[in-house]
Parts: structure tokens; C-alpha cells; sequence
């Protein structure tokens, strides 16, 4: 019997943190601004019915993985950074079946006089 898909999700955006992720020596002596934004494919039924967080997944517990995940490694490229973040947030909930996480960098070093540089990864939980 195939699984049906679930559109459930958990969304946590603007999460700011302060970093020193980046190719240049100045980004890794000076740091500077980042933001997250995540969004987790869960299914949410249980907790509906029954309004107990047990049923779901805290957004403190994902705030502090990503948290976590993000200062405790320095990478030079945003892809790394977000690939740790998502690896990690597979590890800790195994109830998470997909993620789309967008890291914005808008103090990049790069000639732009408005806006930010951001990449963006899709990634679904590989079965065993």
C-alpha cells in the first residue's frame, strides 16, 4: 500500500543568528549576520486531535538544533552551513520526512547596495 503524502509542515522563518561562516579572512575574524529560514514536513494529524506537543515537534527543540548546528561548525560556503543544519534536523526528529531551508547572507562581501545573497536547499529524508 503506497504511503499517502502528507502537505503538513512546521515553518520557522527569520531565525537570526550571528556567524562566521565565509571564504574571506574578514568574515571569519569580523562575522556577520545571517537568517534561516525552515520549513519541515511532519505530519501534524496527531497533534491536531489530540493538542498535546508530545504528538509533535517543538519549535524551541528545532530552533535549538539549528542554533546549535550553526555555531558550532564554521564552514565557507552557505551550502555547507545549510547541509549541516539540515543533517542534523534529520538526526534529531525522525519524524521529519522533508525540509526546505533558505540561509540569507545580507552583509555578503559583494558590490550590491541593496538586497542578499541566499541559497536554498530541498531535501527529503533518504528511506534505510
Amino acid at each position: 500500500m503506497a504511503e499517502a503524502f502528507t502537505g503538513d509542515r512546521i515553518i520557522l522563518k527569520d531565525l537570526g543568528f550571528y556567524g562566521y561562516h565565509g571564504v574571506f579572512a574578514e568574515e571569519a575574524k569580523l562575522g556577520q549576520r545571517f537568517f534561516i529560514d525552515i520549513e519541515l514536513g511532519t505530519d501534524l494529524a496527531a497533534a491536531g486531535a489530540s493538542d498535546r506537543l508530545s504528538d509533535s515537534i517543538s519549535y524551541a527543540d528545532i530552533y535549538d538544533v539549528v542554533k546549535a548546528s550553526f555555531e558550532t561548525r564554521r564552514m565557507k560556503l552557505l551550502e555547507a552551513v545549510a547541509n549541516n543544519i539540515v543533517e542534523d534536523l534529520f538526526k534529531s526528529f525522525p519524524t521529519i520526512s522533508w525540509i526546505i531551508l533558505r540561509l540569507r547572507k545580507p552583509e555578503a562581501p559583494i558590490a550590491m547596495v541593496r538586497g542578499e545573497a541566499a541559497i536554498e536547499i530541498h531535501r527529503q529524508r533518504i528511506a534505510p
